[in-house]
């Protein structure tokens, strides 16, 4: 159990994006007054007149300023949805030193790195950080941890994170540096022990789902690549998505596409453009979300699973409110941590997921 030293208040950045929305809402659903952080006043009391209560709003237009606030106000706990965690989690994270304790959303192998590397500091100083705290990464580790349990170590695990998402009329946003970070860092896979190259977009598969549906996937540079190998200690482990395009041709050109974005300039001007592309709303393409392994052991056998949700950003925002819940009481341990290894694999339950073990 952790205790902290501040003023009890639960921030939420990015208060006036989707996730930052829905976990303030679920916050005062659940009887807590969540403090709405964010560029834009203005944006942030629309935000808070649709609460049961009136909430108290921070303005900050970058990370730094969002640290100097936390160091000078002390929140309880900060929920960090404002995307860029690879620029962003580990400055404000260290702003909730000592004590305080801070949730992410990301799911890429170079900020969930950062922010587990934070480990000694976060248990020296009594706070505890969970990152990774969505659809992606939960969905996928809570499977490979409850297929894990009691048995010895795996050779090999595979985890498919498979969203289904509906999409809100806007822009792309944020998720313009994702996209791009993807891109750049290409495929990567588990191999002996090591993170090694691939091909990003390899691995392409066609899955059949529990519920009938089926769904295409294939190979990403994702945060649920780490996460599966810390919970199952697999020297072999590869990941697929189905937000990578499966289709030959597409595919062929993801390499190329990254070899350019890697340039600087580049690299900035399509953030930019990407950023104010426009979104079209549409309906989630299939009524579950789901996360999915494969396990097996050197002897040969293997064990299947996977966890069922609904739209996979709002069990994003269901994980988020949850680990934020949980941390305000104390229930934390210290340290830094992905969703799983902090709180158990039926974390996922208490989110709205359920699981399909074989």
């Amino acid at each position: 159990m952790t205790q902290h030293t501040g003023n009890g208040e639960v921030w939420v950045l990015g208060a006036t994006g989707r996730i930052g929305r829905a976990v303030a809402a679920r916050l005062a659903a659940r009887g807590s007054t969540p403090v709405l952080v964010g560029r834009d006043r203005e944006r942030l009391l629309k935000v808070g007149a649709g609460l049961d209560r009136e909430p108290k709003v921070v303005v900050a237009d970058a990370a730094e300023r969002v640290a100097e606030q936390i160091t000078r106000q002390r929140p309880a706990v900060v929920v960090n949805t404002i995307g860029d965690y690879a620029g962003t989690a580990e400055t404000i994270a260290r702003a909730c030193l000592p004590g305080g304790h801070y949730v992410d959303l990301a799911a890429d192998l170079t900020a969930i790195p950062r922010l587990l590397g934070l480990q000694p500091d976060a248990a020296a100083a009594g706070s505890t950080f969970v990152t990774g705290a969505g659809f992606g990464v939960l969905a996928t580790e809570a499977v490979v941890a409850k297929l894990c349990e009691d048995r010895p170590t795996p050779q090999r695990v595979r985890v498919d994170a498979l969203a289904s998402v509906a999409t809100e009329a806007g822009v792309m946003g944020a998720f313009a540096v994702s996209f791009v970070d993807v891109l750049t860092t290409g495929g990567r896979r588990y191999a002996n022990g090591r993170l090694v190259k691939t091909r990003l977009g390899a691995d392409a598969q066609k899955l059949a789902l529990p519920d009938g549906q089926t769904v295409k996937s294939a190979g990403a540079p994702s945060g649920e690549l780490l996460a599966a190998q810390r919970a199952s200690g697999a020297p072999s482990v590869t990941v697929t998505s189905a937000l990578v395009p499966t289709a030959p041709a597409v595919r062929a050109m993801l390499p190329l596409l990254g070899v350019l974005l890697s340039v600087p300039a580049l690299r900035r001007l399509a953030i930019r453009r990407m950023a104010v592309m426009p979104i079209k709303a549409a309906a989630r393409p299939r009524e579950h979300s789901w996360g999915h392994a494969v396990v097996t052991w050197p002897d040969g056998t293997s064990r299947e699973g996977w966890l069922r949700a609904d739209d996979g950003m709002d069990f994003t925002a269901d994980v988020a409110t949850e680990v934020a819940v949980r941390l305000s009481r104390g229930e934390g341990k210290p340290g830094a941590y992905t969703p799983a290894a902090a709180f158990g694999p039926d974390l996922a339950v208490a989110a709205g997921g359920s699981f399909v073990l074989g």
